[in-house]
């Protein structure tokens, strides 16, 4: 590196070389000065000297003059002078850590804007305003300590600098042009970032800490989960900013704020991640230890979930919980080397420097704005007081904690910095402070609370999506199979364009519609409606079992890849369709398209899992966010989840969604829960997800390979024209049925077994009937069809999965109440599991034939 950059504003000659080792001096300090910097409020991790950047390591004296033409470096004329340039620019209060940082341009970038004069608060009233900031971020603290001692805040006292950081974050975004600002946070400082950026009504606030507060109605969920909007007014223009709910796991909100950020900025089209900046806060310890964040991350790089970057800022208190985070040990270590697996930078700064502070947020944003990738700010402090105000720290950090009850705040350190410079804004800084902090009480102590009406209930609109035509399904057939000049299609997907084709021109009673074809028809018939289609997970443009195929991939060798998109041929007037095969990842992919969902309600948001049981891995998201999310906060979401399930001899790990679990979630008309066990219920229920005014979210145990396969479970044209999605199924063959005493209840594909093999034998005792909606559960619906038969003594529950796992435990609760007392209740299912189904076809098999003849009443289980 021959090349030295000097700063903005300095005057004199640029030397164009400089000898070696004064070269590999200021290399040093641009590639190591963040581990030596001053950036620790306690000096609890900065090492004993600088011995390392010393000017004789590199065989300089200080004394040396820098070349022979003696032109000045920053004003350095002597390694002496530069020497104190350097640690001025890399080893102080801001430092920064561009070792993840591989492109050449982008280190030199960032050199750059550190060697520049740094754009700290330049007039008396810039600092003051600064000054205020933190009196209020401390003030807060005290006011709710004082009033509520027992209260739970999970206190910012250590890190008040946070407040005028996310100022200065706002402020510089809407000069890059950013309208909205979408931010995502754990506990820490939670609280009083909702008083002092989010604006939000103290008393609204207070009322969550009265133990004896006369509106319990208002508690939905606790303040420190709660989020917010408000309309922020900068220096650089209006922003619309948005706090994202989030629940106890911190990090989960993470991949949820940048699927709401890519829904908004899809909704604004090319320039929307200039217009929407996402911004997320994390605790030091959750950053680096919770792996939703490495996802997360990781996700930002991906097409389908680019956001154009993400500003993080890091609460770094240096201890987790009660212990002290070893990732926050450097050097080597730090918090932030997550980070290294997507390049972002690191600008470190000491929290007891707000004005470096501010400098950091100018940096990151204006890196965001440049190349459009993730970018982080570790805002180094403490913790004055325990995880929650009611810890005792001294017990199991008993130096560290006297440390800090010793060490002054933020704001009396940088009120006398002024006071000192002689800043007083006309009157003495002692009454200027005692004056503003008596203003902050004052206005905290309003007791006027805001107007509040509880949401009002949605009403239980009709379900049904509007009928479609034949003439206009065989037109969207002919639209989505056109294929451009050259292209070669697979003959996977050849032999699908003519089975497509022949199934929309067929007699309309015959079932040739397979599921592929009826989703496809789904999707189409709701783009042409104006519903957008958003479909993520791992491998669904051709699908697991390839019961999709919704990209074709010419099979010319000889010319580069072509991709044709069926549902992207609508033409103009259809809504957008996106297709993604995600990454690796079930966690936080899935959190990203609720987040998503939730920011884009009027279209259909699909997840679907490579196999159901996956979905495990994304638990958080299904307890916290998916089935809880609007009872808590409101969020609306009709996020579909599909999700492979059904026993197919392929072991326990592929076999179960855990149709239990779900079930287990459902209350409050919170979710629907379906199991569809045709293609026209699935052509159906798809439809009525996208165009119900009821937004909820949709749970769906989907076939695996033999489902799809089976013939009688495709549609006809009629079916699908003509029909709706009918939460029961009578039994169609049934002739007379008053003769019937026997009826059979399931779910899914068990009921093609259990009718293969009551046609094989004459049963005019029995009935199969088929629950394809399980919750809501359709208690009228079904009462009605069980009325067509008075001559039954019994019904029995069948299912294929285990006796502990799928629906049974539910349906019991559901069906008793239902059947009159001359009806027996039973369950036909596989014996209790620890583990789950066979990994053996044979066995397999044998399970299958001898649990649907004990359904039948023939051989036993």
């Amino acid at each position: 590196m021959n090349d030295i950059h000097r700063p903005a504003g300095i005057q004199g000659p640029q030397p164009s070389r400089l000898r070696p080792e004064v070269l590999a001096f200021i290399d040093a300090h641009r590639r190591l000065g963040d581990r030596c910097a001053a950036i620790d409020p306690l000096l609890l991790s900065r090492p004993a000297d600088l011995a390392a950047l010393a000017p004789q390591a590199f065989g300089l004296h200080p004394s040396d003059w820098l070349n022979a033409a003696g032109a000045p470096l920053w004003s350095a004329r002597t390694v002496a002078d530069l020497d104190r340039c350097l640690k001025s620019i890399y080893c102080g209060t801001l430092a920064l850590d561009a070792s993840a940082v591989r492109d050449d341009e982008r280190r030199e970038w960032l050199y750059q804007r550190m060697e520049s004069a740094p754009p700290t608060p330049q007039g008396h009233q810039e600092r003051l305003a600064l000054l205020e900031h933190l009196i209020r971020a401390q003030t807060w603290e005290e006011h709710v300590a004082l009033h509520f001692p027992h209260g739970k805040r999970f206190s910012l006292e250590g890190c008040e600098a946070l407040i005028p950081l996310l100022h200065a974050v706002c402020e510089s975004a809407a000069g890059h042009g950013a309208e909205r600002i979408l931010m995502g946070m754990p506990h820490r400082g939670r609280v009083n970032v909702m008083i002092n950026l989010l604006g939000l009504p103290p008393a609204q606030v207070l009322d969550f800490f009265d133990a004896q507060s006369p509106h319990p109605e208002r508690h939905t969920d606790l303040v420190y989960h709660l989020g917010g909007e408000r309309m922020l007014e900068t220096p650089q223009g209006r922003v619309h900013l948005t706090l994202a709910h989030n629940p106890s796991h911190l990090q989960s909100v993470h991949p949820v704020l940048l699927g709401m950020a890519r829904a908004q900025q899809d909704a604004l089209g090319p320039s929307g991640s200039t217009r929407v900046l996402p911004l997320m806060l994390h605790g030091d310890a959750a950053f680096a230890g919770q792996g939703v964040v490495m996802e997360s991350l990781m996700l930002g790089g991906k097409p389908g979930y680019r956001v154009g970057g993400t500003v993080h800022v890091i609460i770094n208190n240096q201890v987790g919980f009660t212990e002290p985070n070893p990732m926050c040990r450097w050097p080597p270590q730090a918090c932030t080397d997550v980070t290294r697996m997507v390049d972002a930078p690191v600008l470190r700064v000491n929290a007891d420097d707000p004005e470096q502070a501010l400098r950091a947020a100018q940096i990151a944003i204006e890196w965001r704005a440049r190349f459009h990738s993730d970018v982080v700010i570790d805002l180094i402090g403490y913790r004055r007081l325990g995880h929650s105000e009611s810890d005792v720290p001294a017990l199991t950090r008993p130096r560290i904690h006297a440390l800090t009850q010793r060490h002054s705040s933020v704001a009396d350190r940088y009120a006398a910095r002024l006071k000192a410079e002689g800043i007083a804004a006309g009157e003495d800084m002692d009454s200027h402070i005692a004056r503003r902090r008596w203003k902050a009480h004052q206005a905290f102590s309003d007791p006027l609370l805001p107007d509040w009406q509880p949401p009002a209930p949605v009403p239980n609109a009709a379900m049904s999506a509007p009928p479609v035509s034949a003439d206009l399904l065989r037109g969207l057939v002919a639209t989505m199979t056109r294929l451009p000049e050259g292209f070669q299609p697979h003959v996977i997907v050849q032999t699908l364009i003519e089975h497509w084709h022949r199934a929309v021109s067929a007699d309309d009673e015959a079932p040739n519609a397979d599921w592929a074809l009826c989703e496809a028809l789904a999707c189409a018939t709701l783009l042409s409606e104006g519903v957008p289609i958003r479909i993520s997970g791992m491998d669904v443009r051709r699908g697991t079992f390839l019961h999709r195929q919704a990209v074709w991939v010419s099979q010319d060798e000889s010319q580069p890849p072509q991709e044709v998109v069926p549902l992207q041929q609508l033409g103009d007037g259809a809504a957008p369709f996106e297709i993604y095969n995600s990454p690796l990842s079930e966690e936080a992919v899935l959190g990203f398209e609720y987040g998503y969902s939730v920011q884009r309600p009027e279209g259909l948001t699909v997840w679907e899992a490579q196999f159901g049981d996956f979905v495990n891995g994304a638990q958080v998201f299904l307890d916290q966010y998916i089935s809880s999310g609007e009872d808590k906060w409101g969020y609306r979401s009709a996020l579909a989840l599909l999700l492979p399930h059904g026993h197919e001899g392929v072991g326990p790990d592929h076999s179960s969604a855990y149709l239990s679990r779900f079930l287990l979630l459902c209350g409050g008309d919170n979710l629907r829960v379906a199991m569809p066990s045709t293609a026209a219920q699935w052509f159906h229920l798809l439809r009525q997800q996208g165009r119900s005014p009821h937004r909820k979210p949709l749970v769906v145990m989907t076939p695996k390979a033999t489902l799809y396969q089976t013939k009688a479970s495709h549609a006809s044209l009629a079916q699908l024209v003509h029909g709706r999605f009918e939460p029961v199924l009578d039994d169609a063959r049934v002739e007379n049925a008053a003769q019937v005493e026997r009826l059979l209840l399931c779910s899914g594909k068990i009921f093609h077994d259990l009718d293969a093999a009551r046609q094989a034998v004459t049963r005019a005792d029995l009935a199969v009937l088929r629950l394809e909606c399980l919750y809501p559960f359709p208690s009228e619906a079904l009462a009605g069809v069980l009325a067509r038969y008075p001559s039954a003594v019994e019904l029995t529950w069948v299912q294929e999965e285990h006796r502990n796992q799928g629906a049974w435990s539910f349906v019991r609760e559901q069906l008793e109440p239902l059947l009159p007392p001359r009806v027996r209740l039973r369950c036909v299912a596989r014996p209790t599991t620890a583990s789950g189904a066979t990994s053996s076809h044979a066995v397999h098999r044998q399970e299958q034939a001898a649990l649907v003849a004990q359904a039948l009443g023939e051989s036993g289980y």
